[in-house]
Order: structure tokens, then C-alpha cells, then sequence
């Protein structure tokens, strides 16, 4: 569940020291990059989605001088292999990539951090593995419950209601059950425009709740790598919603009794249409121990200033003390 709008531009100078293809289980490699001080403190970053990606301009989140920054693409996305794929892709099968990438790399302990789903990613693996984390700083928090997808689907329509009305138009019965189920079929068609149809319907439906307004599809060449690239991010995105994130067997909050202790910022916009505030709310009252800093004037992007910020502060703050309990006053006076 992450929508972020960014200028190309703007794109981070740190280059990566080494990259890799990681062999996995079920037929799946996964593609990863080191970048920043491979003296640093380990830093692991979870992209969001699901079937997200990482992109050159995550790098600059981190303060690459202090920061050994591990960076990689989930199963069926971006770089990894092959893309799109569904088989074999759960949150277990994650959770399990992620540790065994830890122990490829040879890393004893890092910082997780993650945004949106990589928030909720990085606290199943933390709770899995918590021997395994110094900390975690999460962004815009998504828990992956059956109530997250329905704000995403059908509540927030009433913040939106012609884009709404533009993603459900050509939807029979749009429910939240039924219009997982249309748009997953969709996707998986053998008739490529209306996969591609599908895509930049949802896509458009995302851009308009990131971004607080409704902006025309834009047109993508059926075929094209473009076209391609976003219909596989949105056949792994309703593959993982259809299942409710693969916890609806013990949802996540219930997994963080292991967490009780752990240093865990949490940073979240009022803003955020994507993912409602009051998960981060209800995660804060799960981990009492926990600091939770409100971002009056963000929405969902990581690179709205003020989040990014925020952001490279958390991760300094927790490099500086270990911990998070002072950290946040500094950001009184973030116009």
C-alpha cells in the first residue's frame, strides 16, 4: 500500500557498493544492494506495496556516512526474479527471505525500517526474529487487517468519490470481497488490456488518495515495460489483499509480545488518506514503549519533506542514543 509521487530529478547521489541475486526457496531469487559505510551501523530497508520496489532515490533516506544501507526487492518485484511471480510469494515466505539475507550478508544485528506494507513486513520479521533487531523506525503504518483494506476500498471513498467512482465504474457488485475478487481475475486475464486496464485503474485510485486530488489516467503503450512493470505490481498487490496479508491466522498486532522492550519509532502522517492514522495509534497502544510522532502537515510519501526529515532524524537519534526516548522533541518546530 505505497503511492509515492517524486521528481526524478531529485534522485539520490549514493551509488551502491555491491549488489546481488539471492537464491530462494520455491523458485524465487531475490535481487539486494549494499550501499552508504560498510562499516556502518546496518540499516535494512523494507519497500512498500505489496509489489512495490526500491528505487535509487530510498538510499537517500539514510545518512550514508553513518549507515550500512541493505536495500532489497521482494519476491516478484522490481529486480528480484521472475517478476510477477505468485507462487510461493506470502509474508512467511517474506519474513523467512529476509533472515536468510541477514545471514548471507554475514550481519549480526540491524536497524529495520520500513514504510506503508514494509512497515507491516518489518514488524512480522521483527517479532519472528527479534534477536536479529536493534530497532525498528516505521512510516505510515499498514497492519494489513481486513478493516485497513476496507478504508482503502470503501471508506475513503467518501474523501474521493469521483475517483471512486472511476476505479468501481465497470465492477457489478463493488463490495470490498467483490471487488478484490474482479480486479484479481482481472489481472490475471489472458487478455492484456484488461490487465493493463485494471492496473492504471487501481494506480489512479492510489495517486488521487497520496495526493488529495483526481488527475486522468495516464496512457501507457499495451506491451510496454511501463505497462508490464504495473500490472505485475498490482496482480502481487491483490494476491496478498485477497489473502488478508497471509495473518489473518494470528494478526500482526498479536505477534509483538516479543517487541515489548524494543526501541520502535513510529511516524505517521495526519494526512495520510492510504493508511488510516488510527493504525498507528492502535500499533503505539500495542507497544506502549513505543514513540509515535505525528506529522501534522504529511500524507502518505516518504519524500514529503517534513516525513523525509522526520525520517533521517529517527535513524540518527536511534545511531546517537540507541534508543528513541528523547527523540521527536526536535521536530516541535518543523514548518
Amino acid at each position: 500500500m505505497d503511492q509515492e509521487a517524486v521528481n526524478p530529478q531529485t534522485l539520490s547521489a549514493i551509488e551502491p557498493f555491491c549488489t546481488g541475486s539471492l537464491p530462494l526457496s520455491g523458485g524465487h531469487a531475490i535481487f539486494y544492494e549494499q550501499s552508504g559505510n560498510p562499516l556502518g551501523v546496518p540499516v535494512l530497508f523494507l519497500h512498500g506495496g505489496p509489489g512495490g520496489g526500491c528505487t535509487p532515490l530510498h538510499r537517500s533516506l539514510f545518512d550514508a556516512s553513518r549507515c550500512h544501507i541493505i536495500m532489497f526487492d521482494q519476491r516478484g518485484c522490481g529486480r528480484s526474479s521472475p517478476i510477477g511471480f505468485v507462487e510461493n510469494n506470502t509474508s512467511a515466505d517474506l519474513v523467512a527471505d529476509i533472515e536468510h539475507l541477514r545471514r548471507h550478508l554475514g550481519i549480526e544485528q540491524w536497524l529495520v525500517t520500513g514504510g506503508s506494507w514494509g512497515a507491516g513486513l518489518a514488524l512480522a520479521y521483527a517479532a519472528a526474529h527479534t534477536h536479529a533487531c536493534m530497532g525498528l523506525v516505521l512510516r505510515g503504518v499498514f497492519l494489513g487487517r481486513s478493516s485497513d483494506v476496507d478504508w482503502f476500498f470503501q471508506s475513503a471513498r467518501q474523501l474521493m468519490p469521483d475517483a471512486w467512482d472511476a476505479l468501481t465504474e465497470d465492477v457489478p457488485n463493488p463490495n470490498q470481497s467483490e471487488l478484490l475478487y474482479w480486479f484479481d481475475k482481472r489481472l490475471n486475464s489472458s487478455i492484456e488490456s484488461e490487465r493493463l486496464a485494471v492496473a492504471q485503474a487501481w494506480q489512479c485510485w492510489e495517486n488521487a488518495l497520496s495526493q488529495a486530488r483526481f488527475l486522468p489516467m495516464t496512457s501507457l503503450e499495451p506491451g510496454s515495460r511501463e505497462a508490464l512493470r504495473l500490472i505485475d505490481k498490482y496482480r502481487l498487490q491483490s494476491h496478498y489483499l485477497r489473502h488478508e496479508c497471509f495473518w489473518s491466522d494470528v494478526p500482526l498486532l498479536q505477534r509483538l509480545t516479543t517487541l515489548a522492550h524494543m526501541p520502535v519509532a513510529i511516524l505517521h502522517g495526519r494526512r495520510d488518506w492510504i493508511c488510516r492514522p488510527s493504525a498507528a495509534w492502535d500499533l503505539h497502544l500495542s507497544l506502549p514503549n513505543s514513540k509515535l510522532v505525528w506529522l501534522d502537515q504529511c500524507g502518505h510519501s516518504a519524500f514529503d519533506p517534513i516525513m523525509k526529515k522526520a525520517l533521517v532524524t529517527a535513524v540518527s537519534h536511534f545511531l546517537d542514543h540507541g534508543n528513541f526516548s528523547s527523540w521527536g522533541l526536535a521536530l516541535e518546530d518543523r514548518e
